[in-house]
C-alpha cells in the first residue's frame, strides 16, 4: 500500500462534507470491527473504508469521463452519482493515491453495487458502509443483528432492501447488484437470508 492510514485520512477530508467525513469514519470503525470478526485483513478493510468515498463529490461530468474513456465502462455513467462515484474512486485510489492492492480496490470499486462472486473484504466494505452507526432508515437494525451472524446474510439483505428502495423510486438498478443478490440467492437460499 503506497498510502497510509493518516494519509488517507487527510486526503478524504479534503474531498468529504464533514457529514461524510463522519460517516466515512463510521464505515471505518465497522469494517474494523467486521474484518475482525469475519478474518478479513484489518489494514486492507481500514483503507478501503477510509477511501470509499472519497470521490463522492467530484464533479459528475468529470466521473462520466473516467468510466468512458479510462475503465471504458460508459453504462456507469447511466446510474447518476450514486454509484458512478465508487469505479471512480477506485480509479482515483489507484492513480492519484498509488494504491495497488487488487482486493482494496475491488471493494472500493463495487462498494454501492455488490458484484457477484464478492470476496470478503468486498462483503466487508459493502456491509460496513450500510450499517455504520450514523445510518437511519427502516432495517438498518435488522441489517446490523444479521451482520452479527453472517456476513452473507447481511450482504443479501442490503441487496435485497437497495433493490426494493429503487423500485420504490421507479430507479434503475445496476445489473451487478441484481447479479450480486442471485449468486447469494442461489449460494445459500432464501431461507437463510430471512
Amino acid at each position: 500500500m503506497a498510502i497510509t492510514t493518516n494519509e488517507a485520512l487527510h486526503e478524504v477530508k479534503q474531498h468529504l462534507t464533514d457529514v461524510r467525513y463522519t460517516h466515512t469514519l463510521g464505515v471505518r470503525d465497522t469494517a474494523l470491527a467486521l474484518a475482525k470478526q469475519y478474518g478479513a485483513d484489518e489494514s486492507k478493510a481500514e483503507l478501503a473504508a477510509i477511501l470509499h468515498d472519497i470521490c463522492k463529490y467530484h464533479d459528475v461530468q468529470t466521473m462520466q469521463d473516467i468510466v468512458r474513456n479510462k475503465l471504458h465502462e460508459p453504462h456507469w455513467g447511466e446510474y447518476g452519482n450514486e454509484l458512478l462515484h465508487a469505479p471512480c474512486g477506485a480509479y482515483f485510489a489507484e492513480h492519484q493515491l498509488g494504491v495497488k492492492d487488487k482486493d482494496i480496490l475491488l471493494a472500493i470499486r463495487f462498494h454501492t453495487t455488490g458484484r457477484a462472486g464478492m470476496g470478503l473484504l468486498e462483503k466487508v466494505l459493502f456491509v460496513a458502509d450500510y450499517i455504520e452507526p450514523n445510518r437511519r432508515f427502516p432495517g438498518v437494525e435488522q441489517a446490523r443483528k444479521l451482520a452479527e451472524e453472517s456476513l452473507d446474510a447481511a450482504c443479501c439483505f442490503a441487496l435485497r432492501q437497495t433493490m426494493f428502495l429503487l423500485l420504490d423510486r421507479k430507479q434503475l438498478i445496476h445489473p451487478e447488484t441484481v447479479s450480486a443478490y442471485n449468486a447469494f440467492y442461489k449460494q445459500k437460499g432464501a431461507m437463510e437470508f430471512e
